[in-house]
């Protein structure tokens, strides 16, 4: 196998994932079989127990791993389908440091940072490399920006791991930031310099330099990186804000034919060209639409981007599909509480209730399903959406008034969604979820059956502890909410609609963690649809 490590320097936020997500698109386009890893340096175990404006969205994999939604970027940009194993924090280094410790796994040695943590480390290298035998080229972004404390030991453990495998399997790519200081009028490569520098007193030598940049890379700022960072020019390669869509950044790096450099550098030298014209026609659609659709997004963390990520990257590849542009409008739970559903979100084609956890803005995201339901308004709940548009059913058209969940009101009186008993009396908050890829029972003649185009069963992430409290199932039925699926093995509602409705779909799972550029998943699909004849009618 051969390795690529995404380093950062100077600043965070500077597209690390994006570029190893755009490097593995590229690398797959040319017949490779690719496959991407996340290393953190953070404490925490992993970002489950983290808030959205800490760490934004939590991306959930098959295995249920709660992990950074940079892997959102890799599934999305290529066909790998990532484990736990693809996930790594200090937190889960340290872990699994201090228990070998206490079982007496190390005899007796005196643990420390050097070797125990880098070995842990590499271990986690070598366990995917076994685990994946067909994968040719591993992918390792590593968090944080190079000098910062935490992320020191894994850098010493990435440059052992070199030593070990041999350095002609391993191609280390830095991300750096080249500022624009508008008053000079001059794009400055100081700060590419010394971050460079930083990693080199490690003992990394980057192979390829990757220059986040507002503008274009002239001649001259290629040249001195170069020198200054003893790489070849055409190793400096210009990472350029794009224009209209994140999945223009294979293209971006493609100007510069990176994929080129790198298997150049791994010694793959019979890579073929890579075809991108699937990629192209996707960002065409998306670039070009035909159409487009006003949809609100209502949610308690909306005026952060990256809380609910996943839902409007699967909003896009929906949208591409129909070749219409979505327009999300962003909507305050807590504004729609305060104001009312009909004045703050307005004349919109669609609206969608994303998951979440707590009691703050329910009673905004109710009044949003309620207005939905009433006015004919395309609605997609998900997971927690889900439960407000069963609560919201139960309360104005069941009439059961005291309706809730226990997770807003722990002594509600009718507690429509609930608590399952496998659930109660767990104290630990991380990874004790339902949590991961589960099968779903389909009924026959309904709007999900039709969505999933007949299939019996479906597969589902999911992420949740509260579900539909089964002893309401009857009445609820009875006043005309239909339950479409359920899971395989419990019995758990899965999909609620309504089959008056033009479409009015709620599904308990995360459907966004499946949807993929030119693979939008089935209910973005029917939904974004169903927001187009919406608006022509």
């Amino acid at each position: 196998m051969k390795y690529i490590f995404v380093t950062g320097g100077v600043v965070s936020s500077l597209g690390k994932g994006l570029a190893a997500a755009s490097i593995g698109a590229l690398l797959e386009h040319r017949g490779h079989k690719v496959m991407i890893q996340k290393f953190d340096p953070y404490l925490n175990v992993d970002p489950g127990t983290m808030s959205p404006y800490q760490h934004g969205e939590v991306y959930v994999l098959d295995d249920g791993a709660e992990t950074d939604l940079d892997l959102g970027h890799y599934e999305r940009f290529t066909s790998s389908n990532l484990s736990k194993l693809n996930s790594l924090s200090s937190g889960q280094v340290f872990e699994t440091v201090i228990r070998n410790e206490r079982e007496g796994k190390y005899l007796g040695k005196t643990v420390q940072y050097i070797p125990h943590v880098t070995d842990e480390i590499q271990k986690r290298l070598f366990d995917v490399t076994k685990a994946n035998p067909d994968v040719e080229i591993l992918i390792t972004e590593i968090g944080g920006t190079v000098g910062d404390i935490e992320g020191t030991l894994f850098l010493e453990a990435l440059r052992q791991f070199a030593l070990e495998v041999g350095r002609e399997n391993v191609c280390f790519i830095h991300v750096t930031l080249l500022p624009l200081i508008r008053a000079a009028g001059e794009i400055k490569t100081k700060p590419t310099q010394q971050s460079v520098a930083k990693l080199r007193e490690i003992g990394i030598q980057p192979d390829i330099i990757i220059c986040r940049t507002e503008h274009d890379l002239d001649e001259d700022n290629r040249r001195k990186i170069a020198m200054f960072c003893n790489v070849e020019k055409k190793n400096v390669v210009a990472f350029r804000d794009v224009e209209n869509t994140i999945y223009q950044c294979p293209l971006d790096l493609r100007r510069d034919k990176i994929d080129r450099l790198v298997v150049d550098r791994l010694g793959m030298t019979d890579s073929p060209t890579p075809d991108l014209s699937d990629w192209e026609d996707f960002v065409d659609r998306i670039v070009n639409p035909v159409n487009s659709v006003d949809i609100a997004v209502v949610g308690k963390y909306i005026e952060l981007q990256d809380a609910y990520k996943s839902i409007y990257e699967s909003l896009t590849h929906a949208g591409a599909a129909h070749r219409t542009r979505v327009n999300v409008i962003r909507v305050d739970a807590e504004a729609v509480q305060e104001h009312g559903a009909a004045k703050v979100i307005g004349k919109v084609d669609g609206i969608l209730i994303p998951g979440g956890f707590g009691d703050r803005g329910v009673e905004g995201k109710i009044l949003t399903a309620q207005h939905a339901r009433e006015n004919n308004i395309p609605f997609f709940g998900i997971c927690l959406g889900m439960q407000i548009a069963t609560i919201e059913f139960a309360r104005n058209v069941c009439g059961i008034a005291g309706a809730n969940s226990t997770e807003f009101d722990k002594d509600c009186s009718e507690p429509v969604i609930c608590l399952q008993e496998e659930q109660k009396g767990i104290r630990d908050m991380g990874a004790s979820m339902r949590l991961g890829l589960q099968t779903s029972i389909l009924y026959p003649d309904t709007k999900a059956s039709e969505i999933y185009q007949g299939a019996a069963e479906i597969k589902e992430r999911h992420r949740h502890r509260y579900e539909f409290n089964s002893d309401y199932l009857d009445r609820i039925q009875e006043a005309g909410l239909v339950i479409s699926s359920v899971s395989a093995n419990e019995g758990l509602v899965e999909i609620i609609e309504l089959p008056q409705h033009p479409y009015f779909v709620a599904a308990q799972f995360h459907p966004e963690f499946l949807s993929k550029p030119n693979y939008p998943h089935p209910l973005f699909y029917s939904f974004v649809g169903a927001c187009l004849v919406s608006k022509e009618a």
